[in-house]
């Protein structure tokens, strides 16, 4: 890597580390309705910073834009294998036949639901395929419904995919779509950021459900995190990630320790 791409990759973690900084601090607040939504904005940038940083080691390749952030991290490291368990759980299409066993061998068996608070780390990854299923099902509809729109769709003369000609344009745009992590992160933010923020800022059993989320959040963005950042030491190589540890935990600002964090 030249100048460019070393720094592209340690600005991006720093920035990173920033953000799991701000959860970390949220934890010893007293209301979780306060700082729920602002948290899954940290929660989804951090991941966002430590993905281009990925990236950005693995190709140089730096993206300004989330849509293609997602695409490029998916391509070049989740679809690689070189991602830890679950964050490189992905559907390789959006079509249903395709997706729904991939989910069902990455649920294993786990009878963990999204509506069920997991007790088990066998339930929590049920939960997180019970979430890649309801991804893919979500971006499979969007999909359909900008198909709709399109002139091929309206020269079939037809307002549904029932007839055969309208599947198969229908699965030839959906199977060259596949879903990862970090699309999976970009729809929570935009749930908390837009369709669904009231539900946390708004009732009596708000605090209830919100009980534990933010620890949880700090966990996975740091776990996130934690990988990138030993993704990029075998890029950067020992003495320049050695050099960069230093240094943020010399001058940073903010509270996280990068050595606590990158150990």
């Amino acid at each position: 890597m030249g100048p460019l791409e070393e720094n592209t990759v340690l600005e991006q973690l720093f920035l990173s580390l920033h953000h799991l900084s701000a959860l970390q601090q949220f934890r010893s607040g007293v209301r979780s309705a306060d700082y729920a939504r602002v948290g899954i904005l940290a929660w989804y940038y951090g991941i966002a910073n430590a993905a281009s940083a990925m990236t950005a080691a693995q190709s140089g390749s730096f993206q300004e834009d989330h849509a293609g952030t997602s695409r490029i991290w998916d391509e070049q490291i989740a679809s690689r294998g070189m991602a830890m368990t679950p964050f490189n759980w992905r559907v390789s299409s959006l079509v249903e036949k395709t997706y729904k066993p991939e989910v069902a061998a990455y649920r294993n068996g786990s009878t963990g639901k999204l509506q069920t608070k997991p007790s088990t780390e066998t339930e929590a990854l049920g939960a997180a395929a019970g979430y890649l299923s309801g991804s893919a099902k979500w971006h499979a509809w969007r999909t359909e419904e900008d198909l709709k729109r399109s002139r091929e769709f309206k020269n079939l003369g037809v307002d549904n995919f029932r007839t055969k000609t309208a599947r198969t344009l229908r699965d030839q745009r959906l199977e060259k779509k596949c879903i990862g992590f970090l699309l999976q992160a970009a729809r929570y933010r935009g749930k908390a950021n837009y369709r669904e923020a009231l539900f946390l800022a708004y009732g009596s059993g708000t605090e209830t459900l919100l009980s534990g989320f933010i620890e949880d959040m700090s966990v996975v963005l740091q776990a996130f995190i934690a990988m990138a950042g030993a993704f990029a030491k075998r890029k950067l190589g020992k003495d320049l990630w050695e050099e960069f540890v230093a240094d943020v935990d010399a001058r940073r600002a903010y509270t996280a320790s990068a050595s606590d964090t990158w150990s």
